[in-house]
C-alpha cells in the first residue's frame, strides 16, 4: 500500500516545489506587491459626540469605537454595521471591507452623528 501512494506524494511535492519557484521568480521580477498592513483607527464616544465626527480609512482598516461616556452608546449604519450597545468604558471594532461613505448614529442618542468614509 505504501508503494501505491508514493507517486502521488512525489507528484504533490514536485507541484509544491514548482509553485514556490514560480512565486520566487515572480517576486524577483517585481510582479508581487507586498501586503500592506491594515491600520487601526479610533473614534471616541465622548461628551455625547463621535470624535472625530468624520473619519476616512482604507479598505481593510479596522475602526474601534471607544465609549468614554458614563452611559452606553451605539455606532450604527444600517445595514453596513451595528455595534449594538457599547457599555461605558468598553469598545467595539469593525473592519471596513466595503468602499463608500457611511453615515452612522448612536441609536440611543440620535443627535450623535458620524461619517465613515472607506476608500
Amino acid at each position: 500500500m505504501i508503494g501505491a501512494h508514493a507517486p502521488a506524494v512525489l507528484c504533490m511535492r514536485r507541484s509544491a516545489g514548482r509553485a514556490g519557484m514560480v512565486l520566487a521568480m515572480t517576486a524577483a521580477a517585481g510582479f508581487v506587491t507586498p501586503a500592506i498592513a491594515a491600520t487601526t483607527h479610533t473614534v471616541a464616544m465622548d461628551g455625547t459626540r463621535f470624535v472625530p465626527e468624520t473619519l476616512t480609512v482604507k479598505r481593510g482598516d479596522r475602526v474601534v469605537w471607544v465609549n468614554k461616556d458614563p452611559f452606553p452608546h451605539t455606532a450604527t449604519a444600517v445595514p453596513t454595521f451595528n455595534s449594538k450597545s457599547i457599555a461605558a468604558g468598553h469598545s467595539w471594532s469593525y473592519v471596513a471591507n466595503k468602499s463608500g461613505e457611511f453615515a452612522y448614529i448612536c441609536t440611543l442618542h440620535p443627535g450623535m452623528k458620524g461619517t465613515l468614509i472607506v476608500q
